[in-house]
């Protein structure tokens, strides 16, 4: 098990930009993830990293705003959002130890963090 931590999440106004961070109690090197919430609704995947730290997917609704990275020297994975939209609020959560082929299905996943909540007003 990895324990994870989320932090960055915050209150913006559209365009803006954030940077979320996922601090892991170890290095990363399966199938990590970033996911989203909002009340009434399923967990939805926002982005993906394959254990080759490089390959990516991405949900359609983010493509070309957010981007997923890793630094596991530092033991974080990273959500970079830029030009957010009020579609975007939701409490974001990160993940590790999904499968690759299958990268948004939240129940693939074995570690969770807390969340953090990310707020955009229009």
């Amino acid at each position: 098990q990895v324990v994870l931590v989320e932090s960055g999440g915050g209150s913006v106004q559209a365009g803006e930009s954030l940077r979320l961070s996922c601090s892991a109690s170890k290095s990363i090197y399966v199938t990590a993830g970033w996911f989203r919430q909002t009340p009434g609704k399923e967990r939805e995947g926002v982005a993906a990293l394959w254990p080759d730290g490089a390959t990516t997917v991405y949900a359609d609704s983010v493509k070309g705003r957010f981007t997923i990275s890793l630094d596991n020297a530092k033991k974080t994975l990273y959500l970079q959002m830029n030009n957010l939209k009020s579609e975007d609020t939701a409490i974001y959560y990160c993940a590790v130890g999904g499968l690759r082929y299958y990268p948004f299905e939240a129940p693939k996943y074995t570690s969770w963090g807390q969340g953090t909540q990310v707020t955009v007003s229009s």
